[in-house]
C-alpha cells in the first residue's frame, strides 16, 4: 500500500508516502479500525478514502506548546521552516518540536503534531496483495519485505 493525508479544507496533500507499506489485514493494529474496515475485500489498484478525526489521535491542540523566541538564541543549523528539534521538560522527557517560521528577529516552533487540529482525510491505495507468512502474522507486519517496485509498477 501507498498513502497520502488530505487537508479536507484545503484539499492539500500534507503527508505523502510513496514506497509500498507492508501490512497485515486483522492483526495489524497500526492503523485504524476505520481504515482497516474500508480495507475489507478491497483488491490491486483499489483506492479507499476515509476522514480521520485528529482529535481522537493526537489530541486537542495545545498552544502552550507553541514557543517564540529571539533568533539570536537558535543556532543557525535550526533555522529552516520543517526542521525538527528534540527538546526535553525538567523531567527528561523529549518531545519533537517543529520549526513553523522564522523571520529576522524571531523562530517559532510547534510541539503539537502537524496534523493536530486538521479535518484530514487517509487515501490509501492497495498495489499488491499476498498470503503473510506465519511470522508476519506473529508481527502484525511485513518481515524481510523488499518488493520490487517494477513488479508493483507494471501491475497498475
Amino acid at each position: 500500500m501507498n498513502y497520502k493525508v488530505i487537508d479536507q479544507k484545503t484539499g492539500d496533500v500534507l503527508v505523502t508516502v510513496d514506497y509500498p507499506l507492508g501490512y497485515v489485514h486483522g492483526v495489524n493494529d497500526v492503523m485504524s479500525e476505520q481504515v482497516t474496515k474500508q480495507l475489507d475485500g478491497k483488491k490491486i489498484g483499489d483506492t479507499i478514502e476515509v476522514p480521520i478525526d485528529t482529535k481522537l489521535l493526537y489530541g486537542e491542540r495545545d498552544e502552550s506548546l507553541v514557543f517564540t523566541d529571539h533568533i539570536d538564541n537558535v543556532p543557525e543549523e535550526y533555522r529552516e521552516i520543517g526542521m525538527t528539534i528534540t527538546m526535553e521538560n525538567e523531567k527528561g522527557e523529549p518531545r519533537n518540536f517543529i520549526v513553523t517560521r522564522f523571520d529576522d528577529k524571531t523562530l517559532t516552533v510547534d510541539g503539537n503534531n502537524p496534523l493536530c487540529g486538521r479535518e484530514v482525510i487517509f487515501r490509501l491505495e492497495v498495489l499488491t496483495i499476498r498470503e503473510a507468512t506465519d511470522e508476519e502474522i506473529d508481527l502484525g507486519g511485513a518481515v524481510g519485505s523488499d518488493p520490487d517496485i517494477n513488479e508493483i509498477l507494471s501491475r497498475t
